[in-house]
């Protein structure tokens, strides 16, 4: 680890959060991205990112090394794991990807090498778990013939501001000396540095709480939104009143979903758990938040109003987790459609961006990408996409039969004059 030569570092798994991270790092390194979707591998090579964080022009100018091949692993001595932690639909930790990881890692890991995870996790995983799996495969002891690291990542989708390149980047290492290569390597692409955090496990927790922290908060907003309702309030007028205090967080009620947000804190639980401390507030936090899809649904089908005879028509804005971003995984969209279909209605989906073939396959929903025809008795506007958000008034009466309603679940309208005969539903 004292040769200066510049190290030849592997990125595993090329989606949201690793793409990003290899080509910034493709900048300053021989980088070689692996994956195992073939189908993956070749869009990058011909410039399309179908999550949208990196455009055509600067995958088709990277010096990238892309691949599906894991043999051309073993040109690497620093291994970078970004690959997806979801949880079972126990809400359980599901860590298959990871230790899938490991395996193709460990079958090319070379004496002196570091294998850092950047897969959030909970305390002790990159250590008690993903270092055992290293060995079985490698046949090399952790500590002595390879190292071990950790850097939380922190891609928000979507986002162009808060990039790889920007953020402030979380490192730890198995020794002081892992840590300063990894603060070293991860400093020369960010213009946020890095902050060497004080052991591995304190940089797992970091970032699950991180996560949980954001999603307590929303959960609160979520919840004295169902109590304002009661009350005849807008939560959106509350909150811009409270928002006038210096110190009022400005977090806003909604669904929550996402691979981040809606699934760290069940790691954070799991680990709580197995330390015998039942955690209260994060899974209470989980259940609001969960439930969001079914509240709203119920409250919008109360306020629908549809002619007595026939199943209501009812038009969805949005599948995605989150607005501008074509990102479907852990939608809670999915469980205010499911809701709405319970009850009879028949639910249209339409989103501008996500996948149809994706939707189908994750979820078993047919997507449309261009507006359908008029005469829904409702319109729902469950992901504030910028398509919706610049709707025309005549877009709304067109969409609409007269007398039909508008739910306005993220409040993206409130503040629009709306046709006269249709009405007005939000939070």
């Amino acid at each position: 680890m004292k040769d200066e030569t510049p190290p030849v570092i592997s990125v595993i798994g090329l989606g949201y959060v690793g793409l990003p991270l290899a080509v910034a790092l493709a900048g300053h390194y021989e980088v070689i991205g692996f994956d195992i979707d073939p189908f993956r591998i070749g869009a990058i090579k011909s410039g399309n990112d179908r999550t949208g964080e990196i455009a055509r022009e600067a995958l088709l100018a990277t010096s990238l090394d892309v691949t599906s091949d894991a043999t051309q692993l073993a040109r690497a001595s620093i291994h970078i794991v970004t690959v997806p932690t979801p949880v079972t639909e126990r809400n359980e930790p599901d860590m298959r990807a990871l230790f899938a990881a490991c395996e193709t890692v460990g079958r090319v890991l070379r004496r002196g090498g570091i294998v850092v995870f950047e897969s959030t996790v909970y305390p002790g995983v990159t250590e008690e778990l993903c270092g055992p799996a290293l060995e079985r495969t490698s046949g090399l002891a952790a500590g002595r013939d390879f190292f071990l690291g950790y850097s939380p990542e922190r891609i928000n989708p979507g986002d162009r501001v808060h990039t790889v390149d920007r953020i402030t980047k979380v490192v730890a290492g198995q020794t002081a000396e892992v840590a300063a290569t990894l603060a070293g390597i991860y400093g020369r692409i960010t213009s946020g540095g890095t902050f060497v955090a004080a052991s591995i496990r304190a940089a797992e927790a970091a970032k699950a709480i991180e996560n949980a922290q954001r999603d307590l908060n929303i959960a609160f907003i979520n919840e004295v939104t169902m109590i304002f309702n009661r009350l005849g309030l807008s939560v959106h007028d509350v909150l811009e009143a409270s928002a006038t205090k210096w110190n009022f967080l400005p977090f806003k009620p909604g669904l929550v979903g996402g691979h981040c947000i809606g699934v760290d804190p069940y790691y954070l639980a799991h680990c709580a758990q197995a330390a015998g401390h039942e955690p209260e507030i994060i899974l209470a936090g989980r259940r609001i938040n969960d439930g969001m899809g079914a509240y709203i649904a119920t409250e919008v089908l109360k306020a629908l109003q549809a002619p007595a005879g026939s199943a209501p028509r009812l038009l969805v804005l949005g599948l995605t987790f989150k607005e501008d971003v074509p990102d479907l995984r852990n939608s809670k969209v999915v469980d205010l459609i499911a809701v709405l279909r319970e009850a009879g209605a028949v639910v249209t989906v339409h989103d501008p961006l996500a996948d149809p073939v994706e939707a189908m396959a994750l979820y078993g929903i047919a997507l449309e990408r261009e507006f359908p025809t008029g005469g829904f008795d409702a319109l729902i506007a469950a992901v504030p996409h910028a398509a919706y958000r610049d709707f025309a008034p005549e877009t709304f009466t067109r969409l609409l039969r007269p007398d039909g309603l508008i739910a306005d679940v993220k409040g993206i309208w409130r503040k629009r004059t709306l046709p006269p005969t249709l009405r007005r539903w939000q939070l």
